[in-house]
């Protein structure tokens, strides 16, 4: 079966505050390699036997450092490989044409998807719905009519000045009821406090999807114990290079180890990471 791992952190590390540098103890030089030569990457891929990747990029200038120049950089890097490297950006949630910015993403720069990170830009997904932020409305429609997935943060996060009060995924269930053809991925389960949350939009919403990553792959079901009956709206991911994640094989080994049937494993690895990313139409 083809393999995608559905959230990598392929990212201009040299936009990041020292701070949260520092979080990512992991990040050798053998590493940043990997991070700055996509051909290296795609060997790397290979060597762990993953077809696909997504790339997950966002703006967070204040938390993080990412700025919108992580959009060219993710751009530039997928050039390699636009098939096998699938590539994510973002911009500021109270951007003052967002619907305008998405367009120029996906049209100009091969943009895949838009990745949104609550706790690290500070905002509710649901703003729009008390004014607070109306170009969210404009953001999630262009996306929608473009067909662009949204991926969202959902559950804790550890870095400095993260605010994981915005980390709730019900704050995301007025975005699948007002969007209903817009797709969503709720990025790390909504991990640890809300998984219940995230599993039951899941399993509520047609276009609203559950992404296992950033979570330690041989505890996924004492985590999500009915993951078998969720693996029609599941899709696996590593969060390589994150805090704790070594190894892209290693962390695909171990949840081939969880003990799913293959049909299971072949919806969560190939078959739906292929529905939200398909194949590109010349391929």
């Amino acid at each position: 079966m083809g393999v995608t791992d559905c959230h990598v952190h392929i990212n201009p590390i040299d936009q990041m505050h020292p701070d949260t540098l520092r979080l990512l103890t992991q990040v050798d030089a053998a590493r940043v390699r990997l991070l700055r030569e996509p051909r290296a990457f795609l060997d790397y891929l290979d060597a762990c036997g993953v077809e696909r990747a997504v790339l997950v990029n966002y703006v967070a200038p204040e938390v993080i450092g990412y700025t919108e120049a992580a959009n060219d950089f993710v751009a530039q890097y997928v050039r390699e490989d636009p098939e096998r490297l699938i590539a994510v950006g973002g911009l500021r949630p109270d951007h003052p044409d967002p619907a305008r910015e998405v367009e120029r993403l996906a049209t100009q720069l091969g943009i895949r998807g838009i990745k949104l990170h609550p706790p690290h830009q500070l905002f509710r997904p649901n703003a729009y719905t008390d004014g607070s932020l109306p170009g969210l409305r404009e953001l999630y429609g262009a996306c929608e009519r473009l067909r662009l997935p949204v991926i969202f943060h959902t559950g804790t996060s550890i870095f400095p000045r993260a605010r994981n009060k915005f980390s709730d995924p019900l704050f995301i269930e007025d975005v699948a009821v007002d969007f209903p053809d817009l797709t969503v991925v709720l990025a790390h389960g909504g991990r640890p406090i809300w998984m219940e949350t995230a599993a039951f939009l899941a399993r509520r919403f047609p276009n609203v999807w559950l992404e296992l990553s950033g979570i330690p792959p041989a505890r996924l079901l004492d985590y999500f114990p009915r993951l078998a009956q969720l693996a029609p709206k599941a899709v696996f991911g590593t969060d390589w290079p994150g805090p704790g994640v070594t190894d892209i094989r290693a962390n695909f080994d171990a949840f081939r180890g969880l003990g799913l049937s293959l049909d299971l494993q072949r919806a969560i690895l190939d078959e739906n990471p292929r529905r939200i990313f398909p194949r590109l139409k010349s391929s």
